[in-house]
């Protein structure tokens, strides 16, 4: 029979409530959590109707992975404070994704759990962290070698195309072309807009696009303008962007920058051809180049004056001169030529007979030559026709019967081979003296 289970007695225990208002009564006894500096990067801003700004503050590793997460808060009665003074010192908006020093105090509310609440935002750890992150840009572009590349490309004399990256509406871009269109000097630029955003998260992708386009019309443009108007130093963190830096640092055509801003340099301004300040001062820039060439234009064309007008003074005196020394030139000229013509004259005749005595001594050589040629071809041709008759006195028929040959006919035909003959045939034989008459009697055949 099964014995019944024993049920252990529950341990005491205690409500939700009860136990969150000891943590609340903990952490709010603890100085080592209230008003200390937390360095942390801020994350999903947000502000509510009551005007409390409510975010997270988070830590990242080297990675990018988050390592710590707290919800935070900013109290009304703070935050328009703390906003204002973080832009002014800072020229950024306090916003998610920056890096911060805030002063803290950790709070536990048993309803709504864990929270820190912000005090102060020290805007100097911010600037320092911007500053820190643009030189890091600044020093890898130097590391790869890059950073000067658009800084060498060589300046056309006077750059007339311009490529132009900005906002087609932006008050920035309209004083850029008034003040190049507008020039005293009448100067002609030919210019192209490539429109771009300016500012915010868009501005590296369509600033990227617009050099895209550019550099697939190169032969177009003699230089790229990158110009925005005036405005808060937020507005150009953009312009702080690796990317869109090496970009610009590695572009085939000089770059001019002119985002509006003297107390900053951004790193977009490290790497371009030309930093100006301001729109206006890009053109100005451009003008200012025409210029130059103009007043270069000038310079030659008085040295060229001067020079000709020195050239024509110095051909008048030069013709001056060779028109008193002409005559007396050509007299001694003359005289020069008389006498050696009359030496020509004087020797002709000695020549002459010279001549004649080496031709008449060369051809009375050329004729015994001649004679003794003749002679001795002449007993070559006698010796050669006498070894021909010798060789034919041997060769004739006479000398052939003589040693002891005979020659064999029938009728008017000779006879040379066997098969010429029948048994019975009657044959005349020629001997070297005399001939005999024989009939065949038999034929004998070799093969």
């Amino acid at each position: 029979m099964n014995q019944p289970t024993s049920i252990q007695p529950s341990p005491q225990g205690m409500t939700l409530s009860a136990f969150n208002a000891r943590i609340e009564r903990l952490i709010g006894s603890e100085a080592i959590v209230q008003n200390q500096w937390v360095i942390a990067e801020t994350s999903d801003m947000r502000l509510n109707r009551s005007g409390h700004c409510y975010l997270e503050l988070i830590e990242k590793d080297t990675q990018g992975a988050t390592v710590a997460r707290v919800s935070a808060a900013i109290w009304a009665n703070k935050y328009t404070a703390l906003y204002y003074n973080f832009q002014r010192a800072t020229g950024q908006t306090l916003a998610t994704g920056m890096k911060v020093m805030v002063n803290v105090t950790a709070t536990f509310h048993r309803l709504y759990g864990m929270k820190v609440i912000i005090n102060d935002i020290d805007p100097n750890y911010t600037l320092g962290d911007m500053a820190r992150q643009r030189q890091e840009i600044i020093n890898r572009l130097t590391a790869e070698g890059v950073i000067d590349l658009n800084k060498q490309l060589p300046w056309p004399i006077v750059p007339q195309r311009i490529a132009i990256v900005s906002a087609a509406g932006a008050a920035g871009y309209g004083d850029f072309m008034n003040q190049l269109t507008s020039n005293p000097y009448g100067l002609q630029f030919y210019t192209c807009l490539f429109n771009a955003v300016m500012q915010g998260t868009q501005t590296v992708p369509t600033v990227m696009a617009a050099l895209d386009r550019i550099n697939s019309h190169i032969d177009l443009f003699d230089c790229v303008v990158i110009i925005r108007g005036g405005g808060a130093t937020s507005e150009l963190n953009s312009f702080d962007n690796y990317d869109l830096a090496s970009y610009v640092a590695n572009f085939p055509l000089p770059v001019i920058v002119g985002i509006g801003h003297e107390r900053d340099v951004t790193v977009l301004d490290a790497v371009a051809a030309m930093r100006v300040k301001t729109p206006t001062a890009a053109a100005e820039w451009l003008i200012q180049r025409g210029t130059n060439a103009l007043a270069h234009l000038d310079e030659l064309q008085d040295a060229i004056s001067t020079a000709v007008r020195d050239t024509v003074a110095q051909a008048r005196e030069h013709l001056a001169y060779f028109t008193t020394l002409i005559p007396a030139t050509a007299r001694r000229i003359i005289d020069t030529n008389r006498i050696r013509l009359d030496n020509y004259a004087k020797s002709i005749p000695f020549a002459a007979n010279g001549l004649i005595t080496n031709q008449r001594t060369r051809l009375e050589r050329l004729v015994e030559r001649m004679g003794d040629t003749v002679a001795s071809a002449m007993q070559r041709e006698r010796q050669r026709l006498q070894s021909l008759d010798d060789k034919a006195t041997l060769l004739s028929p006479e000398s052939t019967l003589k040693r002891g040959y005979a020659l064999v006919r029938m009728g008017d035909r000779c006879i040379t081979a066997a098969n010429q003959l029948h048994t019975g045939d009657q044959v005349t034989i020629q001997l070297a003296e005399g001939t005999a008459e024989a009939a065949i009697k038999q034929v004998n055949q070799q093969n």
